[in-house]
């Protein structure tokens, strides 16, 4: 006989919370398994992720010292004085894509201006 899993999705899906729990302790007894095994699947596969490389770094809030502010978006990102004073007041990213030391001297830069930056 064939396994059909739309029928065992079916059944699965009709069985009480009790009948599962003992489903789900037939299903460990029978193959020798435990929580814990299954547990260590994903944590596993979690420390594998890569550290972020690349880095944005975006201006929240230009603060209360706005000239400032706008003064050291001009130098980095090399934009004219309107445009680096409509960044100012809408905020955005003003690097993308950098490396994680430079973003982090940049955003120290701007929040020693007075504004309020966030890397993502």
């Amino acid at each position: 006989m064939a396994f059909n899993k739309e029928q065992f999705l079916d059944d699965l899906s009709n069985i009480t919370l009790l009948e599962l729990a003992d489903l789900i302790d037939a299903i460990k007894e029978k193959f020798n398994v435990t929580a814990a095994v299954a547990v260590a699947g994903p944590a596993a596969g979690a420390a594998a992720v890569e550290e972020k490389t690349e880095f944005d770094v975006v201006l929240i809030d230009a603060g209360t010292s706005k000239i400032n502010v706008i003064k050291e978006i001009r130098a980095i990102t090399g934009l004219g004085l309107k445009e680096a004073k409509d960044l100012s007041e809408k905020g955005g990213a003003l690097k993308e894509g950098i490396n994680k030391e430079e973003a982090e001297k940049l955003k120290a830069q701007l929040e020693a201006a007075g504004a309020k930056v966030e890397l993502k």
